[in-house]
């Protein structure tokens, strides 16, 4: 195949490949080694994929490694797949975070650690399941970047 994809089109057809296979992101994550929040940035041309990622996404979606490879390949186009502020509610509840406890987080960051900001280069994230005692389910997000402090010049 080889052809150019849109990155929509290249979404569609690895999410159509992971439905056939009944995988969730969290089974391809343990299969390639790759946590599944960063599986799923892959999908969704927000992460690099490494070679190892391709292979081991091809044998386990059983799709074709040089059309992988040419669709994965390039550099991720970061930030430019919601458009601002967010239409779709889970996304747009995300984005509401920041804006009303953005400044509280920023002044206990920078209480804690000084002037400068967390790294999203330098970074990982988790998303878990809580059920507590009443039965209520619970989403817990945890992050972590790097503290990269302003330099002074």
């Amino acid at each position: 195949m080889s052809s150019k994809l849109s990155q929509t089109q290249i979404t569609g057809l690895l999410v159509q490949a992971k439905q056939q296979k009944k995988l969730s992101f969290e089974d391809l994550g343990k299969a390639i080694g790759r946590d599944e929040v960063a599986v799923a940035a892959i999908f969704y041309g927000q992460h690099h994929a490494s070679p190892e990622d391709i292979a081991g996404l091809a044998k386990t979606l059983d799709l074709d490694g040089n059309d992988l490879a040419y669709w994965l390949s390039g550099y991720p186009d970061r930030g430019n797949g919601v458009e601002m502020p967010p239409k779709e509610p889970l996304i747009y509840r995300l984005y509401e975070i920041v804006q009303n406890y953005g400044q509280a987080y920023k002044a206990v960051l920078n209480e804690k650690f000084g002037d400068g900001i967390m790294s999203a280069i330098a970074f990982s994230t988790k998303v878990d399941k809580e059920v507590d005692e009443q039965g209520n389910t619970w989403v817990l997000i945890s992050m972590r970047g790097k503290w990269l402090p302003f330099s002074r010049f």
